[in-house]
């Protein structure tokens, strides 16, 4: 019997079921770094939250980037979820 191949959506061999692929420090480095774009939310795979954390910043001219600023600080200190709700990884 063959080991099936890696299928997104799924948590890579290697880690245990319930805890994402995802590292909670890149999400929220990107978070802090990359915030006006959305880049942390798109990394863990929000992508709803992503696109309205980058609207919401070209809306207000930049202002709304202090969302993804507090949101990577808040990750790096709570940790966090993925888009299929299993806690990043650390």
């Amino acid at each position: 019997m063959t080991t099936p191949p890696y299928q997104p959506g799924y948590p890579q061999p290697g880690y245990p079921q319930g805890v994402s692929d995802k590292s909670k420090i890149v999400a929220g480095v990107l978070g802090i770094l990359l915030g006006f774009f959305g880049a942390g939310r798109f990394y863990i795979g929000d992508v709803k939250t992503g696109v309205l954390q980058l609207v919401v910043s070209v809306v207000t001219c930049g202002v709304g980037s202090i969302w993804g600023l507090i949101d990577g600080i808040l990750i790096l200190v709570n940790g966090g979820t993925d888009a299929q709700g299993r806690p990043l990884r650390d």
